[in-house]
């Protein structure tokens, strides 16, 4: 059973926002609910994109409803509470569905079938989206944040460095930026991946694994690591800090960005303008943060301290950076083909 504290931000629903207005929160399609559950099933079993090919959007590219895909925490949130993205396509007469998701791997199965334009993830899950076929295009990127997911343990664990997990079960989303996480500290460690045993969970039931001793330890992203710390005691085992760069990418699907590179921009504008202004007003973003988020207001200042705000344009040296996570993944037989990375960079096919 979810953990209530985690509950609401494991479960995927939309609201619309017309231009120049706002609505109240409504229930998505069945259609939709149909898509995104399925979607969380098959990648809790590690089957993700594999069952839902992706496949051409049926409504016209040019519709006038921008649908994006968020997951609680970072720039997203705070563009979306603030509404600024909405004033900016207001006089376009574009209005904005937001869809929330409860991990990236899920969010980019929506974009994959259609059921979204743009989302934010973080580096696994574009990887084993595209090993998998998915039309998807890199827009943009935040600056690192490497200290925004570690290794946690309980308090009392006697495990007390990565070399201990040997053997152990380790809570993690299967395709998310801990599980590059993981492999990069095991290998630092000389722990071969093969030794351990990863448990594959959201978030939530990741939790609720780990609260009841079901796991040995969870790798895990904020908010949800700031929550493990403040409200569990969780003991940090190791960061990504010196080990990984954990970008979130800024992605759309590729008949999205082609047809729409206007509104691609306007929202990257409006991402870059957002993150200065969270930089400067830390205090403020998370007096917006809270009531988006549902969390104790000094879980969401730990969270903010360690996220990485704005807009950039994807980089060579980047795009290089997620080629390494993709060979990686590949030689330990976690996608099924090699992936070319740069063969869904937007920038060099505008």
């Amino acid at each position: 059973m979810n953990s209530p504290v985690f509950a609401h931000l494991d479960s995927p629903r939309h609201e619309t926002t017309p231009a120049g207005a706002q609505r109240p929160r409504v229930e998505a399609t069945a259609t939709l609910k149909r898509r995104l559950v399925l979607a969380a099933l098959v990648a809790a079993t590690g089957l993700a994109y594999a069952l839902l090919p992706g496949r051409a959007q049926a409504e016209d590219l040019s519709a006038r409803v921008l649908r994006i895909g968020y997951q609680k925490y970072g720039t997203l949130t705070l563009l979306k509470a603030r509404g600024t993205l909405e004033k900016r396509l207001a006089p376009q007469g574009i209005a904005v569905r937001w869809t929330e998701f409860p991990a990236g791997p899920q969010l980019l199965e929506g974009l994959n079938v259609g059921a979204i334009d743009f989302g934010t993830v973080g580096e696994a899950p574009p990887i084993f989206a595209q090993a998998a076929g998915a039309q998807l295009a890199y827009i943009g990127n935040e600056p690192p944040a490497p200290g925004a997911e570690a290794i946690v343990v309980p308090q009392g664990s006697a495990l007390k460095s990565v070399a201990d997990l040997r053997g152990k079960r380790v809570a993690l989303n299967k395709g998310s930026n801990v599980h590059y996480l993981l492999v990069r500290l095991l290998e630092k460690a000389g722990v071969p991946y093969s030794e351990i045993q990863p448990v594959y969970l959201a978030p939530a039931d990741a939790r609720a694994a780990f609260e009841r001793g079901a796991v040995d330890a969870w790798v895990i992203w904020d908010p949800f690591l700031a929550a493990a710390e403040k409200q569990l005691n969780a003991r940090v085992l190791a960061d990504g800090r010196d080990v990984v760069s954990n970008h979130q990418f800024y992605l759309a699907s590729r008949a999205y960005a082609q047809a729409r590179p206007d509104v691609v921009k306007a929202i990257l504008d409006e991402l870059a303008a957002l993150g200065a202004w969270a930089e400067n007003n830390p205090r403020e973003a998370v007096a917006v943060l809270v009531p988006q988020l549902g969390l104790d207001p000094a879980v969401v200042a730990l969270a903010v301290s360690r996220f990485a705000y704005g807009a950039r344009p994807v980089t060579p040296a980047v795009l290089g950076e997620q080629q390494r996570i993709a060979d990686v993944f590949y030689a330990l037989k976690l996608i099924p083909k090699p992936v070319k990375v740069a063969d869904a960079a937007w920038q060099a096919r505008r």
